[in-house]
Formats: structure tokens, sequence, C-alpha cells
């Protein structure tokens, strides 16, 4: 057995838990919109096409922000596409995707779905192919209350009040070599900042978020965030992050620690960002929006690339399939890592959003015509995020270590932890990265008295099953969350034993001591 004990002082937090950082992504790109968000003649569609059953479970998962239209597709996208009558829109071909975009779903569109679900709009301008223009013509059209051309057109278009959208980004991955548009650090750093510009003379309030590096390897990295920053300080508020794991060739260690790696790359940007605001002598600081993370096979069992499958395949499709990977136990246990890692960095990661929400490398799956059910890694996201509230502790942890070959050594035990003074509740989030033992967990609670477990709840591999194991449309409930029996708080110490490869949320209720 594997063991580990984690101090928590009240007197010592991070930050308050930033609600942005349980958002979500919706891209043109497979089938995330269409026959994902919205379906007109599906037996659980609304008069406006959206799912309700999607909705229903984006409520149930506590999205609080979702990012839209992309993601690459946002690099070749006319945002003039989306809007007016639907049977006036023209087809585009998508070379981000290489699918056909009808363009029957738009900014008005998911405008209407995000009140539905009740989550705020975090939109991305196309700074791939367009540029300041048309980046402060979407800013004014949806943003402007009226009495110009823009704003009596959103009016016209169905829309009298303002969207009020406050989140922006300035294009996407423009660091890639694969972005339409690709731009080098200076050149992308100069039209992020005039397009900022642009955007804040329309609308002083709105908050920007420039495109830092795809990933840690890329080989541009760190000098990109520098140069990029460099020119856009002032006007911005956040820069990106993105990031996406996957078990390769065996290598489940390094998987299970790849919250190793956020750790890593979040402390190396913040670092990056503090270093600018230094040498510029700037007052303020830029926080991280890690606008993408999540688990994604990017080659298939078979060795294929997932994202040239399509192209393979020959033609234009709409909304074909595209990369609607089945999430197993060890990337639910995975997910919770990757969580636990941006809820410890919340002082300065303010912004989050899981790739995708519904079909594509999501939470959430859906058939055409058929049911929605939830992914595995669909309940760490769910309750970190409905549990999540007030501080987040700062945890003293020591665990047993377990080798990969990727970082080192790693915790076998991997946590975080939020008190809420309003409720009197502690909520710690534990994860065991074991494959075979269980592990042994003591919980100190320092400043903290009366201790009683509320709830004790864990998702692990069930019974006669491995850790492959997934739900599907015919087995939507295999894999799940069950009552965690062996928890008990003693005095000042919460005690509890992890079953070997699980992820689990404790709900103590305390006070002051």
């Amino acid at each position: 057995m594997s063991r580990a004990t984690i101090t928590v002082d009240r007197d010592f937090t991070v930050g308050p838990v930033p609600r942005r950082i349980f958002g979500s992504f919706v891209e043109h790109m497979g089938r995330c919109v269409y026959t994902g968000i919205y379906e007109p003649g599906h037996p659980e569609a609304d008069e406006n096409g959206y799912r309700t059953d999607v909705l229903e479970l984006t409520k149930e998962m506590g999205v609080s922000v979702v990012r839209y239209p992309g993601g690459n597709f946002v690099s070749g996208y006319n945002w003039e596409d989306g809007v007016g009558p639907v049977e006036s829109r023209p087809r585009r071909l998508d070379g981000a995707w290489h699918t056909v975009e009808t363009n029957a779903f738009g900014l008005h569109e998911f405008a209407g779905w995000a009140k539905k679900a009740n989550v705020e709009i975090m939109e991305a301008v196309n700074l791939g192919t367009r540029g300041v223009d048309a980046a402060r013509q979407l800013v004014e059209y949806a943003n402007h209350p009226g009495g110009t051309y823009l704003s009596d057109l959103r009016k016209k278009n169905g829309a009298a009040e303002p969207f009020d959208i406050k989140l922006w980004c300035l294009g996407n991955e423009m660091d890639g070599p694969w972005q339409i548009g690709h731009k080098t650090a200076d050149e992308y750093g100069r039209i992020a900042q005039e397009a900022g510009k642009a955007m804040r003379l329309v609308d002083p309030s709105i908050e920007l978020v420039v495109s830092g590096s795809s990933n840690r390897r890329m080989p541009t990295f760190g000098e990109w965030e520098q140069t990029v920053l460099g020119h856009t300080y002032d006007v911005v508020d956040y820069v990106s992050m993105h990031a996406y794991y996957e078990e390769k060739d065996g290598d489940v260690a390094s998987f299970l620690a790849s919250g190793v790696d956020m750790d890593l790359f979040i402390e190396g940007v913040i670092a990056t960002a503090d270093a600018v605001r230094a040498k510029g002598r700037h007052s303020k600081f830029i926080d991280l929006s890690f606008d993408e993370w999540n688990v994604w096979y990017q080659t298939t069992r078979e060795g294929d690339d997932q994202l040239r499958t399509i192209e393979a395949k020959g033609g234009w499709h709409e909304h074909p399939r595209i990369i609607e990977d089945e999430y197993n136990v060890t990337d639910a246990v995975v997910v919770g890592t990757l969580l636990n890692s941006l809820l410890r960095h919340g002082d300065r990661v303010a912004i989050a959003n899981q790739a995708q929400l519904v079909n594509v490398i999501a939470p959430i799956r859906s058939e055409e015509g058929g049911p929605a059910w939830r992914q595995s890694i669909f309940w760490p996201f769910a309750r970190m995020s409905a549990l999540a509230k007030g501080e987040i502790l700062r945890l003293a942890t020591r665990s047993d270590r377990f080798d990969t070959a990727k970082y080192g050594d790693a915790d076998v035990v991997d946590a975080s932890a939020t008190w809420d003074e309003e409720s009197g509740r502690i909520a710690l989030f534990l994860a065991n990265r074991g494959l075979d033992e269980s592990a042994e967990v003591a919980v100190s609670l320092r400043g903290f008295e009366n201790a009683r477990v509320l709830s004790a709840e864990v998702l692990t591999v069930p019974e006669n099953a491995d850790r492959f194991t997934t739900n599907d449309e015919q087995h939507q409930d295999r894999v799940g969350l069950r009552q965690l029996t062996d928890v008990a708080a003693d005095g000042g110490t919460l005690r509890a034993t992890l079953p070997a490869l699980s992820w689990a949320v404790v709900q103590v209720e305390v006070a002051k001591a």
C-alpha cells in the first residue's frame, strides 16, 4: 500500500476559486456543433434546434464559460457568414478540418444556446486570414447598444439587446505552422496589439486573451510569450496556453504524471510573463487562460494521425466524425490530476477551457437522432465544479513516489483542496496514480475542528473490469462515481484509503479552531 500525508491550514490559501476555470470549448469541428449541441428535428431538440439532453448535461457539468467558434477553425472564418437569415448564409470550405461549413449555426444561435446553458461566452476573432477591421466590427456588432450600421444590423437579425461579450481571444495558436495565417511572434504581436487596441476603442470593458504557445514542446516556447507580450502587455489581460496528453507506447506511468508537465508549463509561462512585466516596468500582472486542455489520442490505435484520417477518405463533408475519443478509467484519473493542477494555480490561472464539450475529444457524447451520455472524464470536472468553492488551500503533500520516463519521480497521490468559510466545508480532490496498490492518505486539518465527513465519492475501475473500461451508447453507466467507504475524520485528521487507480472527492464539514 502507498502512503501520503497532506497538511492544510486555514491561514495558508492560494486565493479565491476562479469560477472561469470550469470552462469548456465549442468549435465548428466534427460533430461538436451539428448533432452535438444543435440538431433540429432531434426528439430532444427545442424550438431553436438545441439538444436539451446535451444542455442538461452541460448544466450538470457546471460549465461556467465556453470558448467559441475555434480553435483552428476561427483562423479561416468570416463571422459575417454566421449571421442573418439562415437560408442566405454561404456554404464554405473549412481548410482547418477539411470539411464543408454550412453556417446554419452562428453567433446568434450560439448566444441563444449560451443563455439557455447559463454560460459566459468567450469569443475568438480571426487574426489568421483577417485582422484589425474585422475584429473591431465584430465587437461593435455584438456589444454596441444601437444607432450604428452594425449594431442595427444585429437588431435586424433578431437580437435587440447586445450580446455583451466580455471575453475575447485574439486569434488561435498563431505560433503553429499548421494554423491558417501562421505568423512569427513579431508579426502576431503587432497585429494582436493593434486589433486589441481597436476592439477596446469600441468597448473599453472587454477582456482580451493573447495567443501564447500551442504547447510546451513548441521550439519557440518561452521566446514566443516574451516577444508577443512585449508588444501587447498594456493591451491584454491574459496569455493563452494549450496542452493535450495521451498514453503513448504503453508508457502509462508518464501518462498518469501528466499533471507534472502541466505544473511546469504553468509555472514557466508565469515566470516569462512576470519577466516581461519587470523589464517593461508594468504595474499590472498578466494572468493565464488555459483555454484548451484535455486528454486527446492524436494517433489511433492503428497508428494513424486522427486529424488526417478525414482527408484520407477523400472529398469534403459536412460535420464528419473527427477524433471522437472514448475515455476510460485511466483517462478520468488523469483529467482529475489536470484539474488539480489548474486549481492549485488558481491565483494566476484565471480561465481554463476543457476541449471540447460534445463528441470531439469531449466529456459528453451524443448520437444523431439518439441519446447523449457522460464519458468517464465528465465526473471529475462535474464534481470539482460543484464543490470547489471559497478559497483554494495551499497544500503540503508528502507522498510515496513512482518513476516515469518523461518526468522523473512523481507523487503517487495528487491533491487539491478548497475551503468555503460561508458553508464551513472543505472539499478535498484526491487521485491515486498507483496502478496496482491502494493508497492510504492522512490529511491534517490545521486551524479546523469538529471535522465531519459529509460525502465521499470515488471513480475507479469497476468490479470485474479493467482500466480501459469506457462508457458508450449501450453501456452509459459502466464508469461513474460510487461511495468511498474507507474514509473517516478523527479529531483534526481525515483518513482515507483510495483504491488503486482512482479519483476521489471528499467533502468535510469543519469549524474554525
